[in-house]
């Protein structure tokens, strides 16, 4: 997501989720080879392999996306990431130098429900004919589970996207990823099965700890009041609770009614931390976090992964589990069996950025 360099901010109304992990939403299992619903493809020629020993190009959205993919793909993918770290994904829209990106791929993979349109429109007026656009997303959520809220109304249509921040979608993805690899290239069929059983072993593990180090924050409370509603699929299928968002849907002022509203709410519900972002700078919800008493902790993000490409931090598990343990140790928990996990890609991650 984009940093926002003022205050401007819109307050999103408090959500309340309280659903127990396990619910008839949660997509699949955390078995190992459970796959989900793949979509046709987009031509009768999408099942045509990569020639004369190149590699298959795969181009992707968000680095949660991308980390995903090149877990899976390793060495035998070109993967290429087109909406970069610090951007936001709702608003981005793509350089020219996308569409050649997209006029050479083999597959794409997008979030969808609506989160980055203007790069699915490239996507379809680009790719060329064969390739397979793929909205895991989309896919992944029945429409009967969609989530919406302030900044994801339900007379707009668009759902809450953010179903990565919740391992069981992250699977969901994996699984998908897995399938139109092998689809394309049948040739590296195991290797791409292999990385899948290896990243769905980490991401179940991650979703394990995750529980087990939720339930040592005091009186059972997972209360959430974000920067950014990024977490409603998690909180509804971890047993937390959405208290509000400070929303960056303009850069309207926030109408004081609305910040009296939530003030009200973390006072009553005495809320105890609230979760800013590095990448998203808020000086509205600093001053809520004031007003109420609660700490102010600023260091969440959803899209942006932590350390530097590399490293071993830098990948979706290393993003979720720096996000789970600021969560249950901002509420007072511990978090021994998150400090325990290995994060690291189970696959050399060697995407690349169009400059």
């Amino acid at each position: 997501m984009t940093p926002l360099r003022r205050a401007a901010l819109v307050l999103a109304l408090p959500l309340a989720f309280s659903t127990a992990c396990g619910s008839s939403a949660a997509p699949g299992t955390a078995a190992a080879g459970t796959a989900a619903a793949s979509p046709a493809p987009a031509s009768t020629a999408a099942s045509a392999a990569p020639g004369n020993g190149a590699r298959l190009r795969v181009v992707s959205t968000v680095a949660p996306i991308t980390s995903i993919a090149a877990n899976i793909g390793g060495d035998q993918v070109e993967l290429t990431g087109v909406v970069p770290e610090g951007t936001n994904s709702h608003t981005f829209e793509p350089p020219p130098q996308v569409s050649k990106v997209m006029e050479t791929a083999d597959v794409v993979l997008l979030n969808g429900l609506q989160l980055e349109e203007p790069t699915t429109a490239l996507a379809q007026a680009n790719a060329p004919e064969g390739a397979e656009i793929l909205e895991l997303g989309t896919v992944a959520l029945p429409e009967q589970d969609y989530l919406y809220d302030f900044s994801f109304p339900r007379e707009d249509g668009k759902p809450n996207p953010h179903l990565w921040t919740d391992p069981k979608y992250a699977i969901a993805y994996a699984d998908q990823i897995r399938d139109v690899l092998v689809r394309r290239d049948p040739a590296h069929a195991a290797s791409f099965q292999a990385n899948h059983r290896a990243f769905v072993a980490r991401a179940t593990a991650l979703s394990d700890a995750l529980e087990a180090d939720q339930a040592t924050i005091p009186g059972g409370r997972k209360l959430l009041v974000t920067y950014h509603d990024a977490y409603a699929y998690f909180a509804r299928d971890y047993g937390w609770t959405v208290v509000g968002a400070v929303q960056p849907s303009n850069f309207e002022d926030p109408q004081p009614k609305e910040i009296a509203r939530l003030v009200d709410q973390i006072k009553a519900q005495q809320v105890p931390v609230v979760f800013g972002s590095e990448v998203f700078p808020s000086e509205v919800l600093r001053q809520i976090a004031d007003e109420t008493g609660a700490r102010y902790e600023e260091s969440l993000r959803d899209d942006d992964l932590p350390g530097a490409p590399g490293e071993a931090e830098h990948s979706w598990l290393g993003l979720m589990r720096y996000d789970y343990r600021t969560m249950i140790q901002g509420l007072g928990g511990t978090t021994a069996a998150l400090d325990a996990l290995d994060t690291g890609d189970v696959a050399p991650d060697r995407a690349t950025y169009p400059q």
